[in-house]
């Protein structure tokens, strides 16, 4: 979900005037749903059955508030005695009837939002079975849209936006995160004058007689209940076809306002670039054998329903975050509100990743992680991980599941490395294709390809709350460069983070980037360059979301530092298998083995006067040697031959 447009997402004022709107949304839920808790993934009530096929057969006028109907439920039965089957459904919805082969049900609605249906005899478990619910009303609704009837110059419209409690407002469904249903059909008939969008493909335009058509969608894919959709006015309709990497010739189907053609037509053609580029970063896109699209709608923003996403109008970064949610979101969806991430923050960072790969103006994928850098340290506190999954307000705040969940997307990458992080998480879309998944699932996959543990990572920048400020201090002495990095957290539930921290040196026209791992405050860390240095920039390529100051310091008072390398003698060198290290005494000592660049490949302790370490491992090169004690560090240079 894109709230107030994804550009809009970069300011300031985005948060406010999102909490503003998703608080009216949050009040009507609070006061609604006195049965169902949404911090549980589903009402226990509705756990004894598994939902697999769902046909709505739905009337509707865009010009008049209301659906009509009969919604047909296939399901499993999952436990014995099964002889009562819930709903989450609006009690302000009336009920014509509800059939079961052939024979009329006793159901009552004990609260607001219960439906429940009394079976004439249990029904035995791993039966699949189903039954209709014949309904009509004006389903109730609130800031976000779950059934909304407006105007678009002059013309009605009515459409739906579920996300994330809303299915319930106007179908009898499971509300929950733990059920998807297998596939839909969904028919609405409507005035001939309109046109009615909804998921999958598009099997039948059907004439009923001079003013009344029906549409009939088919989806045969997985689906979350928040997720089915429908929209109707008098749209105009086109297709952008999309060549996959795979050969696919895939529809890009658009039901655009008559009004907004021409500009939908530019927007829609630059977004087919866009799902070429995501179905070959990841994994394939999930629904090729249907359909991709959009359909206009009057919300402010736009909302990933499953291959086609309701948007507001059709600018860049709007449609490639509804896009990217196909994958993030559709295909594989959050299995709890305090996961909404999972969704909201990889398909921030796939919009951020399509104006890397195609710049809308000069400095475009820098001036988007600026602005999401600039978002997440605008407060102090805050987590990624909702801590309210009752609040709508709370489960799409836009600098923390949005922007920060972008940044930590970002900072995976960062730390694992482009090939780790592209693998992880192709493993993690397809172990959980179609299906819901946790945060844990993502860092497993993560952890399975890089070999790194990232429980750490996660318990700071997922579930602890603020960001890190660097104080970092630097010298030079002749060619050596020392660095001695601070940090502070904005707040107290992190200590420290733990990031790979990258400095830029430039001077007498040169320039190298170096990378640190840091792991505690006041680190100290030493480079060779054969440059005097006349600027340091802290994280030049904007990796971490964090603030920084970057001062020159003495750090290489007089008599304290033997930089000559003279306590140190290092043979043979060049060396194949193993370098002898000589120290002028038996003390302790931390030593490093950096490559060119400054990254440690190697270290250790010393604690004898000669020392022999293995260097069988290291890809051929130069490298240099750092040896520390107290008050004395050692810097040589050696080449690791073959």
């Amino acid at each position: 979900m894109t709230l107030f447009l994804v550009i809009s997402l970069q300011i300031s004022g985005f948060a406010q005037e999102q909490n503003q709107n998703a608080d009216h949304y949050c009040n009507k839920v609070h006061s609604a749903r006195n049965h169902f808790n949404p911090m549980l993934r589903t009402n226990p009530l509705t756990e004894g059955y598994d939902l697999k096929y769902y046909r709505f057969e739905w009337d509707i006028d865009p010009a008049i508030n209301g659906i009509a109907g009969t919604v047909t439920p296939y399901f499993k039965v999952l436990g014995d005695d099964f002889a009562e089957i819930n709903f989450d459904f609006s009690s302000a919805m009336t009920i014509d009837s509800i059939v079961y082969h052939g024979q009329k049900l006793a159901f009552s609605q004990p609260s607001s939002y219960l439906l429940k249906i009394t079976l004439p005899a249990a029904i035995s478990v791993g039966t699949l079975d189903s039954l209709s619910i014949t309904y009509q009303g004006a389903p109730p609704s609130g800031g976000f849209g779950s059934f909304i009837q407006s105007e678009h110059n002059g013309v009605p419209i009515l459409w739906t936006l579920s996300e994330p409690f809303g299915a319930q407002d106007w179908w009898p469904c499971k509300n929950g995160l733990d059920d998807k249903v297998d596939s839909i059909d969904v028919i609405v008939t409507t005035p001939a004058k309109y046109r009615a969008a909804s998921n999958g493909l598009l099997v039948s335009e059907q004439v009923l007689s001079d003013s009344r058509k029906s549409y009939h969608w088919k989806h045969r894919y997985a689906i979350a209940p928040y997720l089915v959709a429908i929209a109707v006015t008098n749209y105009s309709v086109y297709t952008n076809d999309v060549l996959l990497s795979d050969g696919t010739n895939m529809p890009m189907l658009n039901y655009v306002y008559p009004e907004s053609e021409s500009n939908a037509k530019i927007g829609t053609a630059a977004n087919v670039r866009v799902l070429q580029y995501f179905d070959s970063l990841f994994v394939a896109y999930p629904f090729k054998k249907e359909k991709y699209g959009h359909a206009q709608f009057g919300w402010g923003g736009g909302m990933e329903h499953q291959t086609m996403s309701f948007v507001v109008d059709y600018s860049w970064g709007l449609l490639a975050h509804e896009l990217a949610h196909q994958w993030f979101g559709d295909m594989v969806t959050c299995g709890s509100w305090e996961d909404i991430w999972l969704n909201e923050g990889f398909a921030t960072y796939l919009e951020g990743l399509s104006r890397e790969r195609f710049p809308q103006s000069n400095g475009d994928w820098t001036i988007w992680k600026t602005g999401k850098i600039n978002s997440v340290t605008s407060g102090a506190s805050g987590s990624v991980k909702v801590d309210n999954p009752n609040s709508v307000n709370r489960i799409f705040n836009g600098r923390l599941t949005y922007n920060k969940g972008g940044m930590v997307v970002h900072m995976l990458r960062r730390k694992l490395g482009d090939v780790a992080f592209f693998s992880g998480v192709r493993n993690y879309l397809n172990a959980r294709a179609f299906n819901y998944a946790a945060t844990s699932q993502l860092q497993q996959h993560l952890e399975a390809v890089s070999g790194q543990n990232l429980t750490e990572f996660f318990e700071d920048w997922y579930e602890g709350q603020g960001y890190p400020t660097y104080d970092v201090r630097w010298d030079q002495k002749d060619s050596a460069v020392k660095f001695k990095i601070f940090q502070t957290t904005s707040h107290a539930s992190v200590d420290f983070f733990e990031m790979p921290v990258d400095i830029k040196l430039s001077g007498e026209g040169k320039e190298v980037i170096l990378s640190f791992d840091h792991v505690v405050s006041g680190q100290t860390f030493e480079q060779l360059v054969d440059f005097k240095v006349e600027s340091v920039k802290f994280d030049p390529n904007l990796w971490l979301a964090a603030k920084n100051e970057v001062t020159r310091e003495n750090l290489f008072p007089t008599g304290s530092v033997d930089l000559d390398a003279t306590s140190v003698t290092l043979f043979p060198n060049p060396a194949a298998n193993a370098i002898t290290i000589v120290k002028d005494n038996a003390l302790p000592a931390h030593y490093d083995i950096k490559d060119v660049n400054g990254k440690i490949v190697k270290s250790g302790i010393l604690n004898d006067f000669t020392n022999s370490l293995d260097i069988v491992e290291l890809p051929v090169g130069t490298y240099i040697f750092v040896l520390q004690d107290d008050n004395k560090i050692s810097i040589s240079k050696f080449i690791k031959a073959q």
